[in-house]
């Protein structure tokens, strides 16, 4: 895993246990849109995974899907 990556797996654990507690869920989606954002950029790398999050944060409002949308 090269260091983009960890950076934004950090900066997404910072949001799981610093921001999303402090706000009331939001996310239309399973798995969540950070749980997702994890999985992608594991998966995938710091560009793609973040492109591939992106995306699916993107989608993520009340006139969007919902529903179970794993990572491809």
């Amino acid at each position: 895993m090269n260091m983009g990556a960890k950076l934004l797996l950090a900066l997404i654990r910072f949001y799981q246990y610093c921001i999303s507690p402090l706000v009331p869920p939001r996310c239309r989606y399973t798995p969540t849109c950070s749980q997702y954002a994890l999985e992608a950029v594991r998966r995938y790398g710091a560009l793609k995974g973040g492109l591939l999050a992106a995306k699916r944060i993107a989608r993520c409002h009340p006139w969007g899907g919902h529903g179970h949308d794993p990572v491809p």
